[in-house]
């Protein structure tokens, strides 16, 4: 017998329909026990989802479910909370006719956590190509949820990636943009402002009270004196020491190749990057199948698996579902904590 939560479930947007999610999705809920999760409910296609249990010989009660019977429902059947767009089953072939769901999905779980329906939004991976040929006009999947978070709220929101490994967290500074494009964006003002995101998120989602930053620097040895480059001394620096004064427990620009080893790992919560790569290939080499997307500065709790759609590899029954088990197990413990605090 399980006991009923206290919290409002989890809401998993399905994702790529094409891609791993579905698959994702249902394996998730099959670990439920054994990965202790809280209660989610999928926001996709029951028929889908049915047709690629089946097909994937995975025992799975689905059930059309809302939010609000989601939780008494969850240790006993899939609850999935139907969209109103239509979708197209056919594994590892894109669809732009698929878009309006992937989205529709993405904006009604949004809402449901603003509203306190759901207690944190879990996202599985979007194939971004295929929601610009059908007129996305977002970035990508963090930017979307800026600007829903801005609609709702009526404020700016600041969306920040924070990799979350079982032992490093970083942040790039700058994202998917061209290594020669880095010096150009990375700038005193963007460095500020997502530290002081950081600290911020840092001390009310995960409990930290005085969280340590250290900032990687751009080049080589951090610039070695402006030796190797200028943007360390430059820019970096002058940031981190403004950040310092206003009370920030931060640190760098610091060699990134030094950074990312066991001892040092030690010394602090999270390290801020300078580019999406040094983010991205110590948190991921260190636990690919752990790692979890969270992103800061949003009015609410939102987390995603690491990885991308995997299209090559949809329906075949070959995805590993631990980094969305992670995913959604993360947004359970910040949204408990948020409920505590």
């Amino acid at each position: 017998m399980h006991a009923p939560s206290s919290l409002a479930p989890l809401a998993l947007s399905m994702g790529e329909p094409a891609g791993i999610g579905p698959e994702l999705a249902l394996k998730a809920w099959l670990a439920r026990e054994s990965a202790s999760l809280l209660p989610f409910a999928v926001l996709g296609c029951p028929d889908l989802l049915r047709s690629r249990a089946q097909a994937l010989a995975l025992s799975i009660p689905i059930e059309v479910s809302n939010f609000e019977e989601a939780s008494d429902l969850f240790h006993q059947a899939l609850p999935v909370i139907p969209l109103k767009a239509s979708i197209r089953d056919e594994p590892g072939k894109l669809d732009p006719a698929n878009a309006a769901a992937v989205i529709e999905a993405i904006d009604t779980g949004t809402r449901a956590v603003w509203q306190g329906k759901a207690s944190a939004l879990v996202t599985c991976p979007i194939q971004k190509s295929n929601l610009y040929a059908a007129g996305f006009k977002h970035p990508g999947h963090t930017e979307f949820l800026g600007a829903l978070a801005q609609e709702l709220s009526g404020k700016k929101a600041e969306p920040v990636m924070l990799l979350a490994g079982p032992d490093l967290r970083t942040i790039p500074l700058t994202v998917h943009i061209p290594l020669n494009e880095v010096s150009n964006q990375l700038t005193g003002e963007r460095l500020k402002t997502v530290a002081r995101i950081t600290h911020q998120d840092f001390q009310t989602r995960f409990g930290i009270e005085n969280p340590r930053i250290v900032v990687a620097g751009v080049n080589p040895h951090a610039g070695e004196s402006g030796t190797i480059g200028k943007e360390d001394d430059d820019i970096l620096a002058p940031a981190i020491k403004e950040l310092q004064a206003e009370g920030l427990n931060i640190k760098g620009p610091l060699p990134g190749d030094t950074l990312f080893h066991a001892r040092a790992r030690q010394s602090y919560d999270v390290a801020l990057a300078s580019y999406h790569d040094q983010a991205l290939i110590p948190v991921k080499t260190l636990a690919f199948d752990e790692t979890v997307n969270v992103t800061l500065g949003l009015p609410f709790i939102r987390t995603s698996p690491d990885h991308g759609t995997a299209l090559d590899i949809a329906g075949q029954g070959l995805a590993n579902p631990q980094s969305l088990i992670c995913a959604i197990a993360l947004a359970g413990e910040l949204s408990q904590k948020a409920k505590q605090s």
